[in-house]
Parts: C-alpha cells; structure tokens; sequence
C-alpha cells in the first residue's frame, strides 16, 4: 500500500478582515498517497491557492491538523516549516520567477544557494537536459520563451529532489500548445520518478489526465457532480 505524504482534516484558513472574517477553506480533508498526480480545481474565489498553500507549509493554518510526509506541521514554528518545505516539496507557480540577469542553469542552481547546500552543477544540467533545453542552458531568461521559461522554473523546483511538488497554475500564462507539454512534462516526471504532485489548474482537458481530481467550492471539497465547472 502507498504511504500517506499528505493529510489533513478539519483544515481551516479564516482571513480576519475590517469587513468581517472571511473563510477561504472551510473544513477540508484530504488524504494523498506518494506518487499520486492530484489536481485540485474550482471556480475563481473557491479556495484552491489557499489550500496549496497550506500544503504547501506556506500559510499559517487557522484551525485543524496536518501531517506532511507522516509528522504533523499544523502548529509547527516557521524554522521547522521551513526544514520541512527545503527537505519534502518543491513549488511551481504561474508566473516564472525567473532572475532575467541568471542564465537558465544559473536559475536552477539558485535553490542550492538559499539553502547554503554544496553546489551540484552536473544536476542542474541533468534537469535542464531532463526537461528538453539542453541546448539552452545558457540563455537568459529574455531568451526563452514562455513554455521555455516554465520548463526552467520546473527544472529549478526539482534541484532539491523534492519528494512532493506543488504546481498553482502552471500553464496559466502560456497558449494551449504550451500548457499540454507543460502538463506531459509533469506527467512524466510523477511516472518516472514516483514523485507525488498536487496541481491547481483552471484547465479541464489539463485536470482529467490527473490520476483524480479534488473540487473545491466556496472553501468545501464538493461532488464533481456538484462543481459549477459542469454546469
């Protein structure tokens, strides 16, 4: 049996705000196995971000338990939530975060520096031939097109050898061309590497070639067949 990487219940995020408290998870359990592809979907304002951010040890936790890779992170400081996040998950986002005066293998060495961790060049070549731009890797940024500078961020999310990787809108910036080899690079690396992978996306044709999908609506885990994405 697969082991549980991630587990929450009752989770819980509540914004207090001038105008009122306002709940954005309202009670969410979740239970993903390792080397599961999970995409979590919703419409806009439904709480998707803010889950993967609490997943992600990102966001302080209002209320109810969390377990990451087995040890609970729920009311954990920040130093031990970031011992957490640099030995268990790597992040994509929508936009690249890329250093546009880095070349692309300097972008993905960058992760090695923040965590004061020994410098492996022959990796970050290996995941930049991984994902297709072995010949780019010493273009900058401006240099790269979108789906390019994306293949990049993820090569820099893996320096680390994340056993979780965590993706918000990944092709959201790129045409449709782009986001389904963004998508099969993904894909890919969950299959070939066991690695587990939790993915926010908007995208239907993109969340279907999940292994399952989580839809959330108004902070709630719902039905499919109650998500207003099918209605």
């Amino acid at each position: 049996m697969l082991n549980i990487v991630i587990k929450s219940q009752g989770l819980k995020k509540i914004y207090r705000l001038p105008a009122g408290d306002l709940a954005a998870l309202n009670g969410v359990d979740v239970e993903i196995k390792q080397g599961e592809f999970v995409a979590i979907m919703g419409p806009s304002g439904s709480g998707k971000t803010t889950l993967l951010d609490l997943l992600g040890c990102l966001d302080e936790i209002t209320s109810g338990s969390l377990e990451i890779m087995g040890k609970e992170v729920s009311e954990a400081r920040e130093n031990k939530l970031v011992l957490i996040r640099r030995k268990n998950i790597g992040f994509i986002f929508q936009e690249f975060f890329l250093i546009p005066t880095l070349t692309a293998l300097e972008n993905v060495e960058l992760p090695l520096l923040f965590d004061k961790l020994p410098e492996n060049r022959s990796r970050a070549i290996e995941l930049l031939e991984r994902v297709g731009l072995a010949a780019r890797i010493n273009h900058l940024p401006k240099k790269l097109s979108g789906g390019e500078q994306q293949r990049v961020a993820i090569a820099r999310a893996l320096m680390t050898s994340p056993k979780i990787l965590l993706a918000d809108e990944p092709t959201g910036n790129l045409d449709s061309k782009n986001s389904k080899l963004i998508f099969n690079l993904l894909r890919e690396l969950n299959k070939e590497e066991n690695l587990t992978m939790v993915v926010v996306t908007h995208n239907m044709e993109l969340g279907n070639l999940a292994d399952r999908i989580i839809f959330l609506q108004d902070g709630k885990i719902i039905p499919k067949e109650e998500s207003s994405l099918y209605h």
